[in-house]
């Protein structure tokens, strides 16, 4: 049980709104504690309450919270878009995903640049692990919503799930392009390429790779992701002499590197090992 004063529940729940923090489980206390019996002293903010409360008892699966806010909400703003969609995400928690649909279409016939309700459909679709159904969806929001960066990582690990990993590049490419100096798109992108194989997607990895730790020095994913595409490279038959000898100073580079993390407790014992046992396949000598 909180004890808390009204007016100090009234500015947290405020300053969160502001902050655009949902701290749902926090939200949902305050509200059971304190404010549910102070919500006639809040005035015309008490409609933003119920709407906050509403979203964080979802969060929290309180249906019985959620289903009281939606009644105020209702009945003070009947025929909202806001409250359709808030009615729209109970619908979700009930996992009645054919109403929810409904109800989204409806509020996006009255407002088609509602970005959010397109992703709500979306994680409907997702919910139902209908990847095609969702890829399409997510797809068709991108073509209105170009510079949606959160969308087109989504696209991509839907297309991921699909094991279609060529339109999964491409979608993190776009990503590159809007931000090529996010180290993580680059890892991204070097993971897809080495997940495809093949002596050109290796070395494209490890470009990515590359560039990916120039961007981030202590990125050990990428680090590590180095050391294995320029591994495979060395070790390729359509390797030439000097790409080889090239990539197996990569490899040595990269293993001395991950041996000093390893020392610094930065990396797991079994990435080390494998790396050791690599170097000695490859007859490197790590300190040259």
């Amino acid at each position: 049980m909180l004890n808390m004063h009204w007016q100090k529940a009234r500015d947290t729940l405020r300053q969160w709104r502001d902050d655009n923090l949902r701290s749902s489980e926090e939200i949902v206390e305050i509200w059971q504690d304190v404010l549910v019996n102070y919500v006639h002293k809040l005035g015309d903010e008490k409609w933003l309450v119920y709407e906050q409360v509403c979203l964080a008892a979802l969060d929290c699966h309180r249906l019985d919270i959620a289903q009281e806010c939606l009644q105020a909400l209702d009945a003070q703003f009947p025929g909202s878009l806001r409250v359709r969609k808030l009615r729209a995400m109970e619908f979700e928690a009930l996992d009645r995903y054919e109403d929810a649909l409904k109800l989204y279409e409806s509020i996006l016939q009255h407002d088609e640049s509602n970005s959010v309700i397109y992703k709500r459909k979306v994680a409907v679709l997702k919910a139902q692990n209908k990847i095609p159904e969702a890829i399409k969806e997510l797809s068709d929001y991108l073509k209105k919503f170009m510079s949606d960066h959160e969308a087109w990582m989504e696209l991509s690990e839907l297309y991921l799930k699909e094991q279609d990993y060529n339109k999964a590049a491409f979608c993190v490419e776009e990503l590159i392009l809007y931000n090529p100096h996010n180290h993580l798109y680059h890892q991204k992108y070097a993971e897809i390429q080495f997940t495809i194989g093949g002596f050109e997607n290796m070395e494209l990895a490890r470009a990515y790779f590359a560039q990916s730790i120039k961007l981030n020095p202590r990125n050990m994913r990428s680090l590590y992701g180095f050391f294995l595409s320029a591994s495979n490279v060395a070790a390729s038959p359509k390797c030439s002499a000097l790409k080889k000898k090239e990539n197996l100073k990569f490899a040595a580079w990269a293993g001395l590197k991950i041996s000093t993390r390893y020392q610094d407790q930065l990396c797991d014992d079994s990435q080390v090992k494998s790396v050791q046992g690599m170097l000695g396949l490859l007859s490197l000598n790590p300190t040259t």
